[in-house]
C-alpha cells in the first residue's frame, strides 16, 4: 500500500476506532505529512527502511535544528502509524529492531499564582449579570476549569445531563474515550450551575450542550481562549493565560493545600502518576507547610 493511502486509512482509524480528539487526529496528520513531504514521493510503506528514518532524524536534528520536544513527537507518530499499517499489510516495520533515544525534557507546568487567580476570578468586569448573559456564563466557565482541571475540549463538550441534579458532581468526557467523575465543592458554583441548566433547558435553544455561543451550538475551544485572554489582560494581568493554565493551575493547587497525589490523578483523568507528579516540582508551598505542621525541633524540645 502507498504511504498516502495508509496515512489516510490511519488518520480515520485513530478518530473512529480510537476515538481521539480533533486536535490529536490534527496533530497526527502535520506529522506524517512532514515526513510524507521529507520522502519527496508517495512511495509504499513497505519501502521504508530503518535507514530512511534514520536520515529523516538526521534532518531533523542536523539540518532543520527542529527541538526535541518535536522530533520525540514525531517518531511517536510514526511508530504508532507503521504499527499498524505493517500488521495490517504484513510488511517489514522499520522500527522492528530500532527506537531512537532521544532525551527527554521535563517541563515545568505553567500556572498561575494563588493571587492571579483569586485576580482572575474576582475580576469585576465579568459582572454579576443573568445567567443568558455572556459575561456572567463565561465566569462559570473559569471557575468550573479551576474548581475541576477539565481541558477546555472536556468542558465544550459537556453536556446538560453530565452534571448531577443538585451540580455537585460532573461526568467528563476524556481523552481516549475515558469517562471520569469531578466533584464541585463550592456552593456558590453549584448554585450558579443549577441556574443556567434551568435556563438552557427553558429556552429553545434545541442543543444540549451546557456552554453555548451566541448562536445557540456548542462552544469550541478556541473561544474559550480568545474570551480567557481578554478576560486575563482587563483583569490586569501581565501574562498570556491559557485554558491548560487553569488546568494546571487546579492541580498545583490541589498538592500544595495537601491532596493525595493519586486523588489528583483521577482528577485530571491521567493514565499515569508520572504524569501527574510534574506538579510536585512547580511550588514549594506544600513542602513548608508540611515542615511547619511538623516542627521537628518543636517535639524534641519544649522550648
Amino acid at each position: 500500500m502507498q504511504f498516502g493511502v495508509a496515512v489516510v486509512e490511519f488518520l480515520r482509524f485513530c478518530a473512529l476506532e480510537r476515538q481521539l480528539s480533533g486536535h490529536s487526529v490534527q496533530a497526527y496528520a502535520a506529522d506524517l505529512r512532514d515526513f510524507r513531504k521529507w520522502l519527496k514521493a508517495d512511495v509504499a510503506i513497505g519501502d521504508v527502511s530503518l535507514a530512511s528514518l534514520k536520515e529523516y532524524l538526521e534532518d531533523m536534528v542536523g539540518s532543520r535544528k527542529l527541538t526535541v520536544a518535536t522530533v520525540r513527537r514525531r517518531f511517536a507518530c510514526l511508530r504508532a502509524f507503521f504499527r499498524r499499517a505493517c500488521e495490517r499489510h504484513d510488511c517489514p516495520d522499520p522500527f522492528a529492531n530500532w527506537r531512537p533515544l532521544l532525551p527527554r525534557r521535563k517541563r515545568l507546568p505553567r500556572t498561575l499564582s494563588r493571587g492571579e487567580a483569586a485576580f482572575l476570578l474576582s475580576a469585576r468586569h465579568i459582572g454579576i449579570g443573568s445567567a443568558d448573559d455572556s459575561e456572567h456564563v463565561f465566569r462559570i466557565v473559569v471557575q468550573l476549569m479551576v474548581a475541576t482541571g477539565m481541558r477546555v475540549g472536556e468542558l465544550c463538550k459537556l453536556k446538560l445531563d453530565d452534571l448531577s441534579p443538585d451540580c455537585s458532581v460532573v461526568r467528563i468526557h476524556g481523552k481516549g474515550a475515558r469517562d471520569r467523575v469531578a466533584y464541585i465543592t463550592d456552593r456558590e458554583l453549584r448554585k450558579e450551575l443549577q441556574q443556567l441548566i434551568a435556563h438552557r433547558r427553558n429556552s429553545v435553544i434545541a442543543s444540549g450542550a451546557l456552554f453555548v455561543n451566541r448562536y445557540g451550538a456548542q462552544m469550541r475551544p478556541q473561544s474559550v481562549r480568545s474570551k480567557l485572554r481578554r478576560l486575563a489582560q482587563d483583569a490586569g494581568l501581565a501574562r498570556r493565560v491559557t485554558p491548560h493554565m487553569l488546568r494546571h493551575t487546579a492541580a498545583t493547587l490541589l498538592i500544595e493545600t495537601g491532596v493525595d497525589i493519586r486523588f489528583v490523578q483521577r482528577l485530571l483523568g491521567h493514565s499515569s502518576i508520572a504524569t501527574t507528579e510534574i506538579y510536585t516540582h512547580v511550588s514549594d508551598e506544600a513542602l513548608r507547610a508540611t515542615l511547619e505542621r511538623a516542627d521537628v525541633l518543636g517535639t524534641l524540645s519544649s522550648r
